[in-house]
């Protein structure tokens, strides 16, 4: 085998620099429900360790989970500034990431029967992903 970096288990929506918010974004849309981005950018800064992000890096990393399709816009609310906001949600790929990140294979693979494995086999194998062995 040659030698160089190995794929990885974890998603690459939470790998990297962006990573710590982009699970903040996740949790706080799974469990508040929709939300403008000014209101994630409230619940993100009550949270330990990301007091001191900015409300321009939320709406940057919002925008670009809703461009990679993790968050998708499902209306408009009118603010008390006057002016209407976008209100976010997560995708089905969003909570299919969060379901992935918290699963250990290892242990879904000795869990399944074979009934759920074949299951599983035919999801994957049904949206053409290539493999390597």
């Amino acid at each position: 085998m040659a030698r160089g970096k190995r794929k990885s288990g974890r998603l690459q929506v939470f790998k990297g620099r962006e990573a710590k918010l982009n699970r903040a974004i996740f949790r706080i849309l799974a469990l508040k429900g929709p939300q403008t981005i000014y209101d994630i950018h409230k619940q993100v800064k009550t949270r330990r360790r990301l007091r001191h992000v900015r409300y321009a890096t939320v709406n940057k990393r919002v925008r670009a989970l809703q461009k990679s399709g993790y968050i998708k816009k499902t209306g408009r609310k009118k603010t008390k500034a006057g002016f209407k906001a976008s209100i976010y949600e997560l995708t089905a790929r969003a909570y299919l990431a969060i379901l992935l990140n918290s699963v250990n294979l290892d242990e879904l693979v000795t869990r399944a029967d074979e009934a759920t494995a074949s299951i599983i086999l035919a999801a994957i194998t049904y949206t053409n992903i290539t493999f390597e062995f």
